[in-house]
């Protein structure tokens, strides 16, 4: 499972841990990413997506039928 959410495109970024002494160390910032399942009233069926957090109050606001459509558009949904 790519670490990528399927709805915003969201993945990790690179940066640095700075210490107090100010050395600077290589670290990843992840995505608040888990997997959930959506009932598609559209296509009367149940879909699992990885999502992130951001992704999940897209949907909650637009709606899923919106949303999947405008991941598709943009590349992000690859299923």
């Amino acid at each position: 499972m790519s670490k990528i959410c399927q709805i915003t495109g969201k993945k990790a970024m690179v940066g640095n841990n700075v210490s107090h002494s100010n050395r600077k160390t290589k670290r990843k910032f992840n995505v608040n990413l888990f997997r959930k399942k959506f009932y598609w009233v559209e296509e009367d069926c149940w879909i699992s997506l990885n999502i992130s957090a951001a992704g999940l109050r897209t949907v909650n606001k637009i709606g899923l039928d919106a949303a999947l459509k405008k991941a598709a558009q943009s590349g992000y949904l690859n299923a």
